[in-house]
């Protein structure tokens, strides 16, 4: 019987991709960095290179191997190398402050962190014994600390020590409420289901020029990590996000592709290099829920918005708002509503439902508030040992998102609020009792409640309502600067206002109050 599986099935996992294009694409341009290219067959020779220097320096199968990179290629042959090897892969965030980029070293067990030589003061500080550490500085030549550990290895390809298809591939950490982020475990086959998806809903193929404006911390690039290769298309890489530069590669390297959160989007449609483009490039947006005004001004341009909705737990994306031929007959103000909304399933994922408290639908009436639910193969393993938080997110056999939103008669859903107290600033989640707990450090705070506020770059951001103690003094920068001392830039408050803080009869704050009062006017509660 074991023979005769083995006939017509072998498990499924993202890193056979680059083996196949290897082999039938080995001189087409995989990747260019500046003035590097690296062909099928090299990007593969290296990553072949990265998975034995890791099993000649020690790790076991599944050790978890992190990366603090911005999008360069060793990121990119992370995907590759570290599964290769039978490893797992932590993508870092590198906007992390140390202290958060020490826990997730810790609470992952990794064995190995790769750091780039930019970011290498963050790591500094922290106690890395147990660790091997490798520097990346970036050059692709000899004396580079990565090509040298690159060179430990061999360009063959390593025996693989996948068993099945349902073993993690990789952790991507994601805020939580308690503040402290949770591991999000991806499987093998999620990771190739995911990936087939986002080449069926962006439409990718083989002369696919995708440049990376999505960090490839977030959900491993939203898997697109693995779909442009698996297309046999040409990853550009792009180590900090610059609208001029998009301008550039747009113009000048027949890019097709590109993804980001709104906040991305904004900045390169009005940009002064902005103009509308010869050819239609393809755009997905996500992060936030994307204004029918941006999306407006991107089809102006001759770009092709695909607005898709996800969270970490889901690989990224998970719905896509499908365009509808007879739309195109409506007024484009119309046209950009519709396009707002968050849509459904991909075409191989699960229908996603929006429900109540007792897990029945609400009516599809546009207007009934409940959860939005998932499950399937695009839903996480679960969180890296925490049961009990896996439990409570898989409660009733669907994952939770948090999200609140409606359901439409045409069964597509849309975003409304946040169940969850997550502010999404620029694509990155910031949990508002992190923040608290930040400012009810400060020695003349008493008590503290943070919302999102809305913002026109960022989306959303942070807004701290502070209660002093009495006979203490403090301004709104000495609040700001004290928590830029202690979390991530991106998380500190953008504004602070001081004074009592609303409640109820038990004396629980009424975050709602102060919501309603900074967002009145707004059709959303979310941005």
């Amino acid at each position: 019987m074991a023979n005769s599986i083995d006939v017509y099935r072998t498990e499924l996992t993202p890193v056979d991709f680059l083996k196949r294009n290897a082999c039938v694409l080995p001189d087409k341009v995989a990747v260019v960095h500046g003035g590097r290219r690296y062909t099928y067959r090299q990007f593969e020779q290296r990553a072949n290179r990265l998975a034995s220097a890791l099993r000649r320096s020690g790790l076991r199968r599944h050790d978890r191997v992190a990366f603090l990179c911005p999008n360069i290629p060793a990121m990119l042959e992370a995907h590759y190398g570290v599964p290769m090897a039978g490893g797992v892969l932590v993508a870092i965030n590198i906007r992390l402050s140390t202290d958060e980029i020490g826990y997730i070293l810790k609470h992952s067990g990794a064995t190995f962190v790769f750091v780039d030589a930019e970011l290498e003061n963050l790591i500094k500080p922290l106690d890395l014994s147990g660790l091997k550490v490798v520097r990346v500085d970036d050059t692709g030549a000899a004396g580079d600390p990565y090509e040298d550990f690159l060179g430990m290895g061999s360009p063959a390809p390593v025996d693989s020590w996948i068993e099945d298809e349902e073993e993690m591939l990789a952790i991507n950490y994601t805020s939580g409420t308690t503040g402290r982020p949770k591991g999000v475990m991806y499987s093998h086959r999620g990771a190739y289901v995911n990936a087939i998806g986002e080449i069926l809903e962006t439409a990718m193929t083989w002369d696919t020029h995708y440049l990376w404006t999505l960090p490839m911390f977030h959900c491993n690039g939203w898997c697109f990590t693995w779909a442009v290769t698996a297309v046999g298309g040409t990853h550009h890489c792009l180590r900090k996000v610059d609208p001029a530069v998009i301008w550039d590669a747009l113009d000048q390297a027949g890019i097709t592709h590109y993804n980001g959160a709104p906040t991305v989007q904004i900045g390169v449609v009005n940009h002064p290099k902005a103009h509308r483009l010869d050819r239609q490039v393809t755009v997905t947006v996500a992060g936030a829920p994307p204004s029918p005004t941006l999306l407006g001004k991107l089809k102006e341009l001759n770009f092709r918005p695909v607005h898709v909705y996800g969270l970490t737990e889901t690989y990224g994306p998970h719905t896509v708002c499908e365009w509808h031929a007879e739309w195109d007959a409506l007024p484009p103000e119309e046209q950009a509503r519709l396009a707002a909304r968050q849509g459904q399933g991909y075409a191989n994922f699960d229908l996603v439902r929006i429900v109540d408290g007792n897990m029945n639908d609400v009516p599809r009436d546009g207007e009934t508030l409940g959860e939005v639910v998932m499950r399937g193969n695009n839903v996480m393993l679960g969180y890296f040992e925490q049961p009990d938080a896996t439990a409570e997110a898989f409660r009733g056999g669907w994952f939770h998102s948090g999200d609140i939103g409606v359901w439409h008669p045409d069964g597509y859903i849309e975003l409304r609020d946040r169940k969850k107290d997550i502010i999404i600033s620029g694509g990155e989640n910031i949990s508002t009792i992190e923040v608290e707990q930040c400012v009810a450090r400060h020695p003349a705070v008493m008590e503290c409640a943070v919302v999102a506020i809305p913002d026109e770059k960022w989306g959303e951001r942070p807004k701290a309502f502070v209660t002093l103690k009495p006979g203490q003094n403090a301004t709104e920068r000495e609040i700001i600067d004290f928590c830029k001392q202690h979390i991530a830039h991106f998380k500190a408050p953008a504004a602070v206002a001081f004074g009592d803080l609303p409640k109820t009869s038990t004396g629980k704050v009424q975050k709602f109050v102060l919501r309603e009062k900074e967002w009145k006017g707004q059709a959303k509660r979310i941005n």
